[in-house]
């Protein structure tokens, strides 16, 4: 567990707003890295077709976001 740091108000802000930010992109149908690839991988999977796209580099992009995400998360924790 983190050391226990005060946050700001504004950085506590901040860090939710990224948080934010960051869940979107791993959502958004606009995203590069959106669960819609990882649907569309899954779809072609079934059907016994090739992934359309870079499956392990897509999943290792998201890991880095959720990875990031657990990271600002943790911070939160720490300064409350």
């Amino acid at each position: 567990m983190a050391d226990k740091v005060k946050l700001s108000r504004e950085e506590i802000q901040t860090r939710q707003q990224e948080i934010i930010n960051l869940t979107s992109l791993l959502s958004s149908t606009q995203s590069d890295i959106g669960d819609w690839k990882i649907t569309k991988t899954y779809e072609a999977r079934l059907k016994g077709e090739d992934d359309p796209y870079d499956t392990e580099n897509l999943i290792a992009a998201r890991q880095e976001i959720r990875d990031r995400i657990n990271e600002l998360q943790e911070q939160l924790r720490g300064s409350e």
